[in-house]
C-alpha cells in the first residue's frame, strides 16, 4: 500500500510561481508512474503532468513551457514547479501514483492541495 502526502499550495498573484511536493511512503518499490492532476470548481479532474520512474515526462498542452515535473527516487518525492501562473490555473492539485502487481493495477491519490491565482 502507498500513501501520498502533498504540500506547497497557496495563494499567488498572476505571473508568480509555486512549487508543489508529494512524498510517497509504503510500498515504494512497486510504484511506476507518478504525476499531478487538478480540478477547478465545476470542472472535471484533468491530467497536468506525469513522469515515469526513469524520468520521462509528459505534459498537458495548457501547461507546456510553464510547468516542470521532476522526481527524486532517493527521497521518494515528486515535484511540480509552476511558473507564469494564470488565474485559470486555480484549483485543487492532486498527486497520483500507480503500481502494477502481475495483472493488477493499483491507483493512489494524495489529499489535494489548493492553488489559488489572483488576477
Amino acid at each position: 500500500q502507498v500513501q501520498l502526502v502533498e504540500s506547497g499550495g497557496g495563494l499567488v498573484q498572476a505571473g508568480g510561481s509555486l512549487k508543489l511536493s508529494c512524498a510517497a511512503s509504503g510500498s515504494i518499490s512497486s510504484i511506476n508512474d507518478m504525476g499531478w492532476y487538478r480540478q477547478a470548481p465545476g470542472n472535471q479532474r484533468e491530467l497536468v503532468a506525469q513522469i515515469t520512474s526513469g524520468g520521462t515526462s509528459n505534459y498537458a498542452d495548457f501547461v507546456k513551457g510553464r510547468f516542470t515535473i521532476s522526481r527524486d527516487n532517493a527521497k521518494n518525492t515528486v515535484y511540480l514547479e509552476m511558473n507564469s501562473l494564470k488565474p485559470e490555473d486555480t484549483g485543487v492539485y492532486y498527486c497520483y501514483a500507480y503500481s502494477i502487481f502481475r495483472t493488477l493495477r493499483f491507483d493512489y491519490w494524495g489529499q489535494g492541495t489548493q492553488v489559488t491565482v489572483s488576477s
